[in-house]
């Protein structure tokens, strides 16, 4: 099973950099690097030492033994390994902020996370169609690889490479403040689990910080990948228990706790937080890419998207409906104090352990922009130790200055969710497929482009100013 560790690998440009290869050890887009890099140096031996004809010959002949090669030992992945690591992305620990979100929502909250899940599914789907192209005989081939090489492929007239670093700065950024949130959960809930400890939250985050230091060392994620299922199902007893607990509160249920009206700002925020919640895109060009049977990808996401919209419908209406207006950042917090420690210390271990998984793909992208990957030897070494230590270091100043999870999920969601999920999948769509596109398929995307600017500014705008008024605090 290939697990989103080696998604985001694939998803990676390919890069050398400064440190030791062991290329039993590597992934497979690794792997592949390194068989094309040998397979172009063979071909220009062939092209060196042989007659023009006979080297076209030899050189094509090795492509074609070298593409038989890549086909027969990529790693595949049935559909119901691919909707695992669909799930596992848009059913995290991030979900415990939404009870907060409805919290400020009321009855539009819950009707925007089924309406997200739907536009979240399409965006997904037409992100792939992008992928394709029709030949001459009426049948889709996958040209494109990645969501990069979609996006220079909609500015190629232009400015060739400008959809992809815009692309590639969107995804830094949204991993980077993943990497920030998870510390902020977790120094939230370790604040919350031990106060007679009287040690702020920012101690924690020092803390944190600290017990992640080892990510500065990481030079591939076969480690972290063995604790992915084991994350994933802490997270399920972690939700099981904190549902068994609202079922228990039942007599105190409530629907008027529920409201239809809401505070305009707020909601603006709770927007930002429930799509965040669904963001899947930019794994889905490499996920799908590594199914054995593409043809069920559709169907994969339907499925995928639809449990998780019944899933956090329900987990949001127990939890609020026990709670009500006493609803806090992390729904955990809510819990009794013995139960309370025993599922944050839970869900702080699947936070340490989901950190270094966005923090390897940001610092990877990073040392591509930043430093000389064709540089080798101890130099290149410590200078890309240095750029870890440094954006390592970046999370923890974030988090220590914005320690709000909430407004930091809501503006996450508005900045990079509403980007990668609503604006670039459905102008890229209407950029390469236009003239194929029926007018209900250009309405759907036109309103979802102009949906996504909309609740990506306003969702900016609300967030920054709800965490200077947080800050002045």
């Amino acid at each position: 099973m290939i697990n989103f560790q080696d998604v985001i690998i694939n998803l990676l440009k390919k890069h050398r950099y400064g440190f030791h290869v062991d290329e039993e050890n590597l992934s497979f887009a690794k792997r592949d690097e390194l068989n094309i890099d040998h397979t172009e140096i063979v071909q220009e031996r062939v092209v060196e030492q042989a007659s023009p004809g006979e080297a076209e010959n030899r050189a094509q002949s090795l492509e074609t033994d070298q593409l038989r090669a890549e086909l027969q030992d990529t790693p595949h992945i049935t559909t119901w390994e691919a909707g695992w690591n669909v799930t596992n992305a848009i059913q995290g620990i991030f979900v415990l902020g939404l009870p907060y979100a409805v919290l400020h929502s009321g009855y539009v909250g819950l009707f925007l996370i089924m309406f997200a899940a739907v536009i979240c599914c399409y965006t997904g789907k037409i992100l792939i169609a992008c992928l394709y192209e029709e030949n001459e005989e009426g049948q889709h081939v996958r040209v494109r690889t990645s969501y990069e090489d979609i996006a220079n492929a909609c500015c190629m007239q232009l400015f060739p490479k400008l959809g992809g670093k815009i692309v590639n700065f969107a995804q830094v950024a949204e991993l980077i403040m993943t990497c920030i949130l998870y510390l902020v959960v977790s120094g939230n809930l370790m604040f919350h689990s031990f106060p007679h400890m009287q040690m702020s939250e920012e101690t924690w985050f020092v803390i944190a910080v600290v017990m992640l230091v080892p990510c500065l060392f990481i030079q591939n994620l076969q480690i972290v990948s063995k604790l992915s299922l084991l994350c994933s199902l802490v997270h399920l007893v972690v939700t099981f228990i904190v549902i068994t607990y609202c079922m228990t509160q039942v007599q105190k249920w409530s629907w008027k706790m529920i409201k239809f009206s809401m505070d305009f700002e707020k909601f603006l925020v709770s927007v930002g937080v429930i799509i965040f919640s669904y963001t899947s895109q930019i794994f889905l060009p490499s996920l799908e890419g590594s199914m054995k049977n593409k043809g069920n990808f559709v169907c994969m996401m339907i499925w995928t998207h639809l449990a998780a919209c019944i899933f956090k419908t329900v987990f949001v209406l127990v939890t609020f409906l026990t709670w009500g207006n006493e609803t806090k950042e992390v729904i955990t917090d809510n819990l009794p104090f013995t139960l309370r420690v025993l599922v944050n210390v839970c869900l702080v271990a699947k936070a340490l352990l989901s950190y270094p998984l966005p923090f390897y793909a940001a610092a990877e992208v990073l040392q591509s922009c930043i430093l000389n990957p064709s540089s080798v030897g101890g130099k290149a070494q410590v200078w890309a130790l240095v750029l870890r230590g440094c954006l390592l270091m970046l999370t923890l100043l974030m988090a220590t200055f914005m320690p709000h999870f909430a407004l930091l999920m809501g503006l996450t969601g508005s900045v990079t969710g509403a980007v990668m999920t609503f604006l670039l999948p459905s102008l890229f769509h209407l950029r390469l497929l236009w003239y194929k596109l029926g007018n209900l398929e250009k309405f759907l995307d036109i309103s979802i482009f102009l949906l996504g600017l909309l609740c990506g500014l306003s969702g900016i705008f609300c967030s920054v100013k709800g965490l200077i008024n947080a800050f002045r605090r």
